[in-house]
């Protein structure tokens, strides 16, 4: 392992063109989880110019109609706080293709009396967590940090403390680590959309600012490696200045390119789904092991087949920072958790609309909600690990 080195994560808005997007995904999938638990979901959105394009496959109650989509849908842009020429929740053309689950999924995946119920497609799966840095959750410092930016931007957003604020942003953080741990930032790049009555010079030290009240005491960036809108400009945003689509953004929603990753998009997917709920069951896992002070970071892995309910294949990476016997820790986790789709479904309290918060700063370095949401961010597996050993 590489001890001194720059690492990089980036993070987007909620009013960046495919997080609107994965935002609209979850808002239904909310809606149909709202109206019946065992709704089956996979939304895919596309957002352009003055457009919505909704497509994909579900089952659904039929107190679900389209009309109510519509509405959930002109709500959530609304929230976002879309109201452009260009894109505004008011107007935008809003077309449902949504359609039936495939009967060939269905049998694959729903319960029989002589099947258990099978994962939703097959898959790689990956969780991680990492105590490199106090007060991120256990997630990656340059991730956490490039979403703390933008969530402070949203805030002052919303509440009108910066009117020229507009809901598009990006940013991007770099840190340098010494013996394997972030020790200083060296690079901090933020893009954020704003009306044009406000001056350049108003956006950086507004950004600066913002970042200068996250970076952890003793930290500073250097000014000629502080980028603010390297363009210059940026008026024109969201989905009216670049198109948006579901599940663009998964490096952004997992780990910010520090581990792998599986491939498997998560917005619009309901938990039957293996590549969004043993996510956050390999996520749970990893975050409780560092917890429980067995390793310093962990990285586990799932595989799955459609139909099958038990994962292939179990694996763990502690990246030579584990504590106890890894072997054992690794044939440990199936005890610990159930991990079949219905297993992992019940163990955190999956079949509740709980996901559009998810859509926005990341699935993970969370604080778990008191309406539920986050429950793979929870520590409660980490007694029981320890004890084990």
């Amino acid at each position: 392992m590489r001890k001194n080195y720059l690492f990089t994560s980036e993070s987007v808005s909620e009013g960046h063109p495919d997080k609107v997007c994965d935002s609209i995904s979850d808002t239904l999938l909310d809606l149909f989880l709202t109206h019946d638990p065992q709704a089956r979901s996979a939304v895919e959105t596309m957002a352009s110019t003055d457009r919505v394009i909704i497509c994909g496959e579900a089952r659904l109650p039929e107190t679900v109609d389209r009309r109510m989509m519509e509405d959930a849908v002109r709500k959530c842009i609304k929230e976002i706080g879309y109201e452009q020429k260009g894109f505004d929740w008011q107007t935008v053309d809003i077309q449902n293709y949504l359609h039936k689950q495939s009967g060939d999924i269905a049998r694959g995946v729903d319960e029989s009396e002589n099947k258990e119920e099978g994962a939703g497609d097959q898959g790689i799966i990956f969780g991680y967590a990492t105590n490199e840095l106090e007060s991120t959750e256990y997630s990656p410092a340059t991730l956490f940090l490039s979403h703390s930016i933008l969530k402070e931007l949203a805030r002052l957003r919303h509440n009108g403390e910066v009117k020229w604020l507009r809901p598009d942003a990006k940013s991007q953080v770099t840190l340098r680590y010494e013996n394997g741990r972030p020790v200083d930032v060296d690079t901090v790049v933020v893009s954020t959309q704003h009306t044009e009555d406000v001056s350049y010079e108003e956006i950086r030290e507004t950004v600066r600012g913002v970042v200068n009240r996250l970076l952890p005491n003793g930290w500073t960036v250097d000014d000629k490696k502080f980028y603010v809108n390297p363009t210059g400009r940026f008026v024109i945003g969201g989905p009216d200045g670049d198109t948006g689509l579901t599940g663009r953004k998964i490096i952004v929603d997992t780990y910010g390119g520090a581990v792998a990753h599986g491939g498997g998009a998560f917005s619009g997917k309901d938990p039957t789904k293996v590549d969004r709920s043993a996510a956050y069951a390999t996520r749970y896992l990893a975050k409780n092991i560092v917890a429980a002070g067995l390793a310093d970071k962990a990285m586990i892995q799932l595989a799955y087949a459609i139909g099958v309910a038990r994962p292939l294949a179990v694996y763990l990476d502690t990246f030579g920072t584990c504590k106890v016997d890894e072997d054992k820790l690794e044939r440990l986790l199936p005890e610990v958790m159930d991990l079949t789709p219905r297993g992992i479904r019940t163990h955190l309290k999956l079949n509740r609309p709980i996901y559009l918060p998810t859509s926005r700063y990341g699935h993970f370095g969370r604080t778990p909600e008191k309406e539920g949401a986050f429950p793979w961010e929870k520590t409660d597996l980490a007694d029981e690990l320890k004890r084990a050993f």
